[in-house]
């Protein structure tokens, strides 16, 4: 359950969003969408608006943080002492990507969605939570300037990769691992010396930049 999921809804939301995730290859992210997944949930179709009185960022955010959580969970249960720490980065990066993996379409539309201009902050605070919880999930306890600099750069990393993914038609997606790993090995050296700091700055996104390139390359997507 989120922080912000009121606990009376919790199963109304949990099932409106799986009932909801089938329908968006083809209907998309809409209003439409969430008051039929209502319906196939079994609940009258203003059950989403109850649910979800923010509409479809809402149910984005919503559907980011249970992704989230899934991640967290997978890597609770797996013995990843014996690993380095950027390979628990690979690791958590790859489950959280996974954790979306049967709904690869809906993830295009929900990013599609979040790059709007009115739709930015919801897709930054989206980001900025998830490579958070990886960090926190790794161990990462700086409080520093490296707090940030750590997650401006695994935004980077993250963000990227989940494009790639997207079009990637590899078998069991080898082709992201592998890019994945090679991104991983090129920026995860955060620099940690104050001479430095101008190559830290280097690897962290400007927001308003990073969402453009994000429109941008989910609209060649759409064109290929």
């Amino acid at each position: 359950m989120t922080d912000a999921e009121p606990e009376y809804l919790a199963h109304e939301r949990r099932q409106i969003l799986d009932a909801a995730l089938p329908h968006v290859p083809f209907d998309g992210w809409s209003l439409a969408t969430l008051r039929l997944a209502a319906k196939d949930a079994g609940f009258d179709e203003s059950m989403s608006a109850l649910a979800f009185p923010g509409g479809v960022a809402e149910v984005i955010e919503y559907w980011s943080a249970i992704s989230d959580a899934v991640m967290v969970t997978i890597y609770a249960e797996t013995d990843t002492e014996s690993m380095r720490f950027r390979d628990r980065i690979t690791f958590l990066v790859r489950t959280r990507i996974e954790a979306v993996g049967e709904h690869r379409e809906a993830v295009r539309r929900a990013m599609t969605h979040v790059t709007r201009p009115s739709k930015t902050r919801t897709g930054i605070r989206g980001l900025y939570r998830t490579v958070d919880e990886m960090w926190y999930a790794a161990g990462d306890t700086s409080t520093d300037f490296n707090f940030y600099t750590k997650r401006g750069t695994l935004a980077g990393v993250y963000a990227s990769t989940l494009l790639y993914w997207l079009d990637d038609a590899s078998e069991d997606s080898a082709a992201t691992w592998e890019f994945l790993d090679r991104r991983i090995a090129g920026v995860m050296r955060v620099p940690r010396k104050r001479a430095n700091l101008r190559n830290v700055i280097g690897y962290v996104p400007d927001p308003k930049r990073f969402v453009r390139m994000l429109s941008e390359r989910l609209r060649e997507g759409r064109a290929r």
